[in-house]
């Protein structure tokens, strides 16, 4: 019965183990180059830095859509956090090694490609703001007057936007790179991705602030779903009985995504040469 039963299991286990490996190794590699996302890491704050003094000064004390100096300091840490851990950009090394034929390894490895990317990804997501700790807790200094009165909503409906606005990000972006298997050169297509990205996910102001045809307009792109929902059901901008919604509009979005990205793939793979350059 132990025998049957371990045999049963072993393809699981196999499967848990593969996993395991693509995670430590590329977790590995962002620990030996720390030094390149550290680099890369600062032009991330400097949003956090600058946007809650452009606020707090146009404030002036009072309220700008229900936003104080406060709220609005509270709102750019709180995005510069979930932002490292949600917001991918793995399509950048998927079109290098698809341009150069690298890509080849994948269609040989015994992992998928879903996967195998997934977890390469995963491995710099969770580095990612460890690295940033240090510049946050300068920030949280540095705004420590502005944050008397923080109140952050850390229940379940938060964790669960957070780990599928990640989702969204990581199937949009792998669905993304497939258009390199179509045309040689896809970065002029990855430059036009973060214009729409940056101002509809919240990440330079709050979604909240836009006028109410752009505040709808996000409803029907993903970017939102990505950092900009869970930031804020984190500081509390979401009621309660909006919630549900926006979960299952990430799950949505993830789901044609990820469907997507499938399509995406299995019809480059006809124009694939694994030449490289």
């Amino acid at each position: 019965m132990s025998v049957v039963a371990t045999q049963s299991t072993s393809p699981v286990l196999r499967r848990l183990r593969k996993w395991w490996a693509v995670f430590a190794i590329y977790f590995q590699d962002g620990i030996a180059y720390r030094a390149s996302g550290l680099i890369w890491i600062t032009t991330d704050v400097v949003t956090a830095v600058t946007m809650p003094l452009v606020w707090a000064s146009a404030a002036k004390g009072g309220y700008i859509q229900g936003f104080s100096a406060g709220d609005f300091v509270v709102y750019y840490l709180s995005m510069l956090m979930i932002a490292s851990f949600v917001t991918s950009h793995i399509m950048w090394e998927l079109a290098t090694e698809i341009r150069e034929g690298q890509f080849s390894t994948f269609l040989v490895r015994p992992v998928g490609f879903i996967e195998f990317t997934f977890f390469r990804n995963l491995s710099w997501r969770l580095l990612r703001p460890v690295l940033f700790l240090p510049f946050f807790l300068l920030l949280l200094w540095a705004y420590r007057g502005f944050l008397q009165d923080v109140s952050l909503h850390l229940g379940w409906e938060f964790w669960a936007s957070l780990i599928l606005g990640h989702l969204v990000s990581f199937f949009f972006v792998v669905a993304m790179s497939m258009l390199a298997l179509f045309v040689q050169e896809a970065s002029s297509i990855f430059e036009l991705y973060y214009f729409p990205m940056l101002f509809l996910s919240g990440q330079v102001f709050p979604v909240s602030l836009l006028p109410d045809w752009a505040r709808q307009l996000t409803k029907f792109f993903p970017f939102y779903f990505t950092s900009g929902a869970p930031t804020e059901i984190l500081i509390g901008r979401v009621s309660p009985s909006a919630v549900p919604g926006i979960l299952w509009s990430q799950i949505g979005w993830i789901a044609l995504c990820a469907v997507a990205a499938k399509v995406l793939w299995s019809r480059g793979l006809r124009h694939y040469t694994g030449v490289g350059m």
